[in-house]
């Protein structure tokens, strides 16, 4: 989604398989499916994510190999 200083931003939302897109990608592992809208995958093409949990943060993280440069916060990127 556009969002953010910087253009683009990872955006997770709850999907009915019903209304997945016809051309949304799906990715499954450890018993998840997450579904890539089909507009984006081109801009997260290799992007690891994963789950961090520690005394401060329980989040997902995002790690993309396309990414040329991230807002301070780190709530946007652009490729």
């Amino acid at each position: 989604r556009t969002r953010g200083c910087n253009g683009l931003s990872f955006v997770m939302d709850y999907q009915d398989e019903g209304k997945v897109g016809k051309f949304d990608e799906k990715v499954s592992a450890h018993g998840v499916n997450v579904y890539i809208d089909s507009k984006a995958v081109f801009y997260i093409v290799g992007t690891k994510m994963d789950w961090i949990e520690d005394d401060l943060r329980a989040e997902f993280t995002f790690e993309n190999p396309n990414a040329k440069g991230q807002c301070g916060c780190g709530e946007s990127f652009n490729v």
